[in-house]
């Protein structure tokens, strides 16, 4: 039998049958009316952050980590400000359901304020968005909201909600969720059966054979069978940037960060010489490939592709053959073919453990003299990548504060340890992220983070403080927006950029101004204990420290290296 509810009621309800026990989001008018009744009838936990930009990346980061569709939610007078997180979640292929509230139905045509086309708005970075005109339909419509996000690939799906909807009230008999799509993949196809046959052909009678991982094989949680299927073949596998972390990066066969983001020579060398080259979950971007020159000349090349997507399946390269499918389970079915295909197969064993020594070594003891007044970023990462407990996770943006762990981090187990935002980019990432990462995980999380990034997400430094949760905040300074100085000076031959320069500012006091503890590292000697006294914290952290613009001391881009070496300048590779 029903019962008459409204609509906040059917929602909230609709979002504990699926599961969700945390909301990202910000208040409003257009809101109260769900608040009203959240406070009286839902243990849902609410997370209030500062600035719905800070919401939707700490719900797309929140998600990514639990593996469950997270739900976002910002009222109408900030409905546009959670285009960034939305459009990272779009493009990593992330689900989460963003409810934006608005002004009653048609009100925007007479001009009342707040009032925009939502569901023009973001139709094109979610897979669907709705427009709730009917509490009747909240059941049907949050059911499909979940399906749709959580299954093919995922991706986000905005539900816009009129004021009226949250007190208007309807008799409600269809009050159930489909357990299926409260975490994601929801299903899990198998590729084409003849295809993988193929590919394992192609496999076996490739000389040197090589499997690039991106986000995807995260997303599908298929480590543990990529690692099966690469010891049973001893094919090395390498990851793009947002894939860090699908294979343990101290495991013999793999290969660790390929591509224009953090990838090293030595690993980029490799994928560049192999003979065949299995994309796993990967949408083969510019900046994984190296704007597509990573791997040579395409013709010489053997390429297979399993991805759930099927518009990225041979999307940049040749194919011999395209495999649309989950990872995970098309992996596992490869795998049981291959055992009982060839039950005797023996394969050369491959370690590369001291190709990857050798080469960070040489960057750990490289000891490229820094500019004065700055500290290597290095001499940074390689302390973290010693004292690291196993249950932190590491966020990161574009820039100087995510290049050097991409490359020199070494996640010691599989799964999401390390976020970035590298599908689209944009700045003020890794704070945001840090929070969602936080309400997902009981281990300590650092957020790196450079100045230009920073002054997006001041404000959301309270939301830090206010949650108690053991998070540390490592700015990298250079007082510029330094990975444009590089591109400018070491690729447009720009003698002096004019536009990337800002003042400076005593970022340790505003940081306790907020109640957090802080330090500033200003040598070499004091990293470690400063780092492990943050990280040990079990509240908010700060650490400041100067590192060189990107033109100063270049980092791992190849592009920047190649330019670096002509014009005789520092640089790690």
């Amino acid at each position: 039998m029903g019962s008459t509810m409204n609509g906040a009621q059917v929602i909230l309800k609709m979002l504990e049958l699926h599961g969700v026990s945390h909301v990202f989001g910000l208040p409003g008018e257009t809101t109260i009316g769900w608040y009203k009744e959240w406070r009286r009838h839902s243990n849902i936990e609410f997370v209030l952050t500062r600035d719905e930009r800070t919401a939707a990346f700490a719900a797309e980061a929140y998600a990514k980590i639990t593996g469950r569709p997270c739900v976002l939610e910002a009222p109408s007078p900030g409905v546009t400000h959670c285009t960034p997180g939305l459009t990272e979640a779009y493009l990593s292929s992330v689900p989460v359901i963003y409810f934006s509230s608005d002004i009653p139905v048609n009100q925007d045509k007479k001009h009342g304020l707040t009032g925009v086309d939502q569901t023009a708005l973001y139709d094109s970075i979610c897979k669907e968005s709705f427009h709730l005109t009917s509490v009747k339909d909240i059941p049907f419509l949050l059911r499909r909201a979940f399906r749709v996000a959580t299954s093919g690939r995922p991706a986000p799906v905005h539900v816009r909600v009129p004021i009226n909807i949250f007190h208007d009230e309807a008799e409600i008999d269809d009050l159930y969720a489909e357990q299926d799509y409260s975490h994601y993949p929801a299903h899990r196809p198998v590729a084409d059966h003849s295809k993988i046959r193929q590919a394992i052909e192609i496999l076996l009678a490739a000389e040197k054979p090589v499997i690039v991982c991106g986000q995807g094989a995260l997303i599908s949680r298929a480590s543990e069978i990529l690692v099966e299927l690469a010891e049973l073949l001893q094919i090395p596998v390498a990851t793009t940037t947002p894939g860090k972390g699908t294979i343990a990066e101290t495991h013999p066969l793999s290969l660790r960060v390929i591509g224009a983001r953090g990838g090293m020579d030595y690993s980029n060398a490799y994928v560049n010489s192999a003979d065949t080259v299995f994309f796993v979950g990967t949408n083969t971007d510019s900046s994984s490939t190296d704007h597509w020159k990573l791997y040579g000349d395409p013709k010489t090349k053997t390429f297979l592709h399993l991805d759930i997507a099927e518009a990225h399946v041979g999307n940049n390269f040749p194919l011999k053959v395209g495999l649309v499918g989950d990872a995970r389970a098309t992996l596992e079915y490869m795998v049981e073919l291959i055992r009982a295909g060839h039950p005797d197969l023996k394969r050369e064993t491959l370690d590369l453990t001291q190709i990857k020594r050798t080469a960070l070594d040489n960057v750990f003891n490289s000891n490229i003299p820094m500019p004065e007044g700055t500290v290597s970023p290095v001499k940074l990462t390689q302390v973290l990548d010693t004292i690291l407990p196993p249950n932190a996770i590491v966020t990161a943006e574009p820039g100087v504060s995510a290049i050097y762990p991409s490359a020199l981090l070494s996640l010691k187990q599989a799964g999401r340890g390390y976020i970035t935002n590298y599908s689209m980019g944009a700045l003020g990432y890794s704070v945001p992220a840090g929070i969602g990462a936080s309400f997902a995980n009981d281990g300590p999380v650092i957020s790196f983070t450079g100045d230009g990034s920073l002054a997006f997400v001041l404000g959301d430094f309270e939301t830090i403080k206010r949650s108690g949760k053991n998070h540390t905040v490592i700015l990298t300074r250079n007082d510029n927006y330094g990975w444009i100085r590089g591109e400018a000076i070491l690729l447009d031959d720009v003698d002096e950029p004019w536009s990337t320069d800002f003042g400076a500012v005593d970022y340790i006091k505003v940081a306790e101004g907020f109640g957090f503890r802080t330090a500033r590292i200003t040598s070499e000697s004091e990293i470690e204990p400063v780092l492990r006294d943050a990280i040990s914290h079990p509240g908010a952290s700060f650490v400041e420290i100067m590192v060189p613009s990107q033109d100063k001391i270049v980092p791992f881009v190849p592009s920047w290296v190649r330019a670096a070496k002509s014009k005789n300048l520092p640089y790690f590779s």
